[in-house]
């Protein structure tokens, strides 16, 4: 469907209220609306914004265009929670429309200072050739939750050697002074990450590009983010434009990471390990950081991708965001597991152990459309064991682990309403363990899976049927033990 820009660049404002009452009840209707994940009131939601722990709360923002599920005129939509676990929404937190965000308040950052959120953003806007001019602006939060936005950008202008895509801000503090990483594309058509340097988040000077040993590694680095855990230098950022190589590189676009020494401030260089993605599944997209006030490193991210379309685009809205997930280094390699307050969801606790031989079973209590389920498989020489979810009549998703590759596999083939298949239904990792851990929150439409304690994570969105709620564990081809709790959410 080809769109026109009057309907891509449509405010909240201009739509009827009849529009808008047709959209929550198309909203209400739709049977995969998530019960415990972040999903937007209507329209679409697309990269986490902002996330910052402040005034004894943490705020999270995310990209929104209310008025359909394509992309359009972004707004920040606000959401805060005390715990990590419990969700309330506050409504809109940046509205564009203004000179320095004409068409669009895009991805940005947040931090404190001087007792409030400052947040800083890209600003889309077009000239009348419609050429993109990308602007990084800046907002307040006060204690009162009241968001002002700055008339002028804090950067106006596009340094030269890089194109107008120029997007991202994420802002942290060092040694008394800020600093930004900003994903860019330089005019070879080739992605990377830009840093900036302020004393007071309204005057940025550049400083140069990010140096790291990738100099064609895609055509865009979009929402990078740096951090600093255990003494090491940690990137993130999501590269446009990867091939498949093996099992890696699966998606329409990636997200991951790079680990190394801290990035030299005064020379931008970050001597770094190899890109390794952050998430193994299907959905997965623009993660963003924050640090909590007992200095535990948390991401949340996009559980959802650009350009693929989603069952519940019929429904009037699209996409949710994935679970808090706390960051620690384990040589070289990030490993990421639900923060611990994830906990205050669990309801009744329902436990099964067994050991299976060449079969597939189930066990009473075990099963749900909502809820964690923690599996333990050891002592096996089946050749593949695991475990069947949100199975039913036709319906099922299956977590394997084939031993005789050493490979986790997640198959989405038979998960309910067809998701796009261009990029196939089956995503696998490598794995080497003779115990092997499943850790699943599985919602009304979405599974994130943890291996081993976080070791590897998998993330999808799955449509499956109301009916489908049956566990079932298997193995083929041998035995193995199994041990499974399960609580309710």
């Amino acid at each position: 469907m080809t769109l026109s820009r009057e309907q891509k660049y449509r405010k909240l404002n201009q739509a009827s209220p009849e529009e808008l009452e047709q959209l929550k009840e198309q909203v209400a209707s739709c049977p995969w609306r998530q019960s415990y994940h972040i999903q937007p009131p209507f329209g679409l939601l697309n990269d986490p914004n902002g996330f910052a722990f402040y005034e004894g709360e943490y705020h999270l923002f995310y990209q929104w265009f209310p008025l359909g599920t394509f992309h359009g005129m972004k707004y920040w939509y606000h959401t805060k929670s005390t715990d990590l676990a419990h969700w309330e929404n506050v409504g809109i937190g940046i509205e564009p429309g203004d000179p320095q965000d004409s068409h669009g308040a895009y991805s940005g950052s947040g931090i404190v200072k001087d007792g409030e959120l400052y947040l800083m953003y890209t600003g889309n806007t077009r000239n009348e050739e419609w050429r993109r001019l990308p602007y990084q602006n800046l907002a307040i939060m006060n204690r009162e939750g009241k968001i002002t936005k700055r008339n002028e950008p804090v950067i106006a202008v596009v340094p030269d050697g890089y194109t107008d895509h120029f997007r991202d801000p994420k802002v942290w503090r060092a040694n008394g002074e800020y600093y930004c990483v900003i994903g860019a594309q330089r005019t070879n058509g080739t992605g990377c990450a830009v840093m900036y340097k302020s004393q007071d988040l309204l005057s940025w000077s550049f400083l140069g590009e990010v140096s790291t040993g990738l100099d064609d590694f895609g055509y865009m680095w979009e929402c990078p983010d740096y951090f600093e855990l255990n003494q090491q230098g940690v990137l993130l950022f999501c590269p446009q434009g990867l091939s498949p190589e093996g099992d890696r590189f699966q998606n329409i676009y990636q997200s991951g990471y790079m680990v190394g020494k801290p990035v030299d401030v005064r020379t931008q260089k970050f001597k770094h390990g190899l890109f390794q993605e952050l998430d193994r599944g299907f959905d997965f997209y623009a993660p963003q950081t924050t640090e909590t006030p007992d200095g535990r490193r948390i991401l949340v991210a996009w559980m959802g991708l650009p350009d693929v379309g989603y069952p519940t685009d019929h429904n009037g809205w699209a996409h949710c965001l994935t679970l808090p997930r706390e960051l620690t280094l384990r040589d070289g390699k990030v490993i990421q597991q639900p923060v611990r307050e994830l906990k205050h969801l669990r309801k009744e606790e329902v436990t099964a152990e067994a050991v299976l031989h060449n079969e597939t079973k189930s066990f009473s209590g075990l099963q749900g459309i909502s809820y964690e389920l923690i599996c333990e498989f050891a002592d096996a020489d089946a050749e593949c064991f695991g475990i069947e979810f949100r199975a039913g009549n036709a319906d099922k998703t299956v977590l394997a682990y084939d031993r005789n590759t050493k490979k986790v596999i997640l198959d989405r083939s038979l998960s309910g309403e067809t998701i796009v298949t261009d990029y196939g239904s089956e995503r696998r990792c490598s794995l080497d363990s003779e115990k092997i851990k499943f850790q699943l929150f599985v919602d009304t439409s979405s599974v994130e899976i943890f291996v081993n304690d976080g070791e590897e994570v998998f993330t999808s969105r799955i449509f499956p049927s109301m009916e489908s709620t049956e566990i079932r564990f298997f193995a083929q081809g041998g035995s193995v033990t199994c041990q499974a709790s399960l609580w309710k959410i």
